[in-house]
């Protein structure tokens, strides 16, 4: 295999514009972990809206009904913060935990 026929400058904007949602997921792990929440599931849920947006976008055949799903699923998780956080202060935490 001739790896000398790879572009340098290529590849490097190859492997950041394919590690971009990655890295937005791991800045919004980094926030949520900083609130003391963990959230294991933050590159399923990426997937799960990427799914939903495209079979959107193909039933549909337009690209901008394809936010809808996508939106509406973070809008559902912004109106459950606030019970998850009452939640949380209420519950008794191991002292280790906390």
């Amino acid at each position: 295999m001739d790896l000398s026929a790879i572009n340098p400058l290529l590849f490097v904007a190859g492997f950041l514009v394919a590690a971009t949602p990655l890295i937005f997921a791991a800045i919004g792990e980094l926030v949520v972990e900083k609130s003391g929440t963990l959230n294991l599931g933050v590159e399923g849920m990426m997937i799960i809206g990427a799914i939903c947006g495209f079979a959107t976008a193909v039933e549909t055949g337009s690209p901008c009904w394809a936010l809808l799903p996508q939106l509406s699923g973070a809008h559902c998780s912004a109106c459950c913060l606030p019970f998850s956080l009452r939640l949380r202060w209420r519950t008794k935490w191991p002292p280790a935990l906390r």
